[in-house]
Parts: C-alpha cells; sequence; structure tokens
C-alpha cells in the first residue's frame, strides 16, 4: 500500500488491516513515513502483479498509548510484522507513531476508470549518483557489459 499525502509524492508502507482499518507504525527501527495531515489517499495495489488496484480518501489518526484502539491495533501490527522482536510493542510506544487510516467515499481510481497519464512522480533529489565512477573488475568488465553484443570469451 502506498500513501500520498496532498500536493507530495506518495510513500511505500508495510500495514495490517483490522476492523475497516489501516494501521501503521513508523520511526526508530521502523519504516519512515512523512509527517502526515488529516487527510490523504491511499493507494492500494496488487499482491500479484503489483499493478494499481484502487485509490481511496482516508483520514489519518495518530494513536496514543493510552488510546482504547492501541492494543488492538499493535496486535495487528505485531501479527503482521515479519521477524518482530518481543519488546515491539514497548519501543513502539515509547519511540515510534502508530497512525490509523480509515478509508471513506467512493474510490477515486479502480477497475475501468484509471487515468491515462503515467502517474510516474519525479525522482526525490539526492545526492547519491555513480555518472563518473565505474567499479573495477579483475580482467576487466565482460564483453557484453562493454557495449557490443559479442559473447564472453569465457
Amino acid at each position: 500500500m502506498w500513501v500520498q499525502p496532498p500536493d507530495e509524492r506518495a510513500w511505500p508502507f508495510w500495514h495490517a488491516w483490522a476492523d475497516k482499518t489501516v494501521y501503521a507504525v513508523s520511526g526508530p527501527g521502523e519504516q519512515t513515513l512523512p509527517w502526515l495531515p488529516a487527510e490523504v489517499r491511499l493507494i492500494l495495489r496488487s499482491k500479484d502483479t503489483g499493478g494499481r488496484l484502487l485509490t481511496v480518501h482516508a483520514t489519518v489518526h495518530e494513536i496514543d498509548p493510552a488510546d482504547e484502539t492501541w492494543g488492538p491495533a499493535t496486535e495487528a501490527l505485531k501479527a503482521a510484522r515479519l521477524n518482530a522482536a518481543d519488546d515491539a510493542l514497548d519501543r513502539w510506544a515509547r519511540e515510534c507513531t502508530v497512525r490509523a487510516f480509515r478509508p471513506f467515499g467512493t474510490p477515486l481510481e479502480a477497475p475501468g476508470s484509471y487515468p491515462t497519464t503515467s502517474g510516474a512522480a519525479p525522482v526525490p533529489p539526492s545526492d547519491a549518483t555513480t555518472a563518473t565512477w565505474r567499479p573495477w573488475h579483475w580482467r576487466g568488465r565482460p564483453r557484453r557489459r562493454r557495449g557490443n553484443r559479442l559473447p564472453d570469451d569465457g
């Protein structure tokens, strides 16, 4: 699933469903999510093909450990979390943010009503580059990687 704040790029995130609500945890040792306003778009993707299935509006609510929904939300998240540590719930309460996303209204995009644009977002700025540096290879780069189509000498 992806979350898209207004006028910003979409962010992928792992999540858990429970009681028609999507729960997500972010923070140290977990996934990174930006600050989210009270209303966002959720983009649901196919587990089989990775293709976009639905885009819906959703409300966002941060869940505090004192909330009555904290227990069900964190239990659903811990069950969905691969390799969850034994102290995950305590760490989430101390250091992380748990959010509840509740979809509402009719889907903005659904099968049969996708836009014709690509939906591609610009690449976020980064200092990472490999434009000028090429890794050193023992006995040079293989011929098939040097720009010609000759087979390797083997």
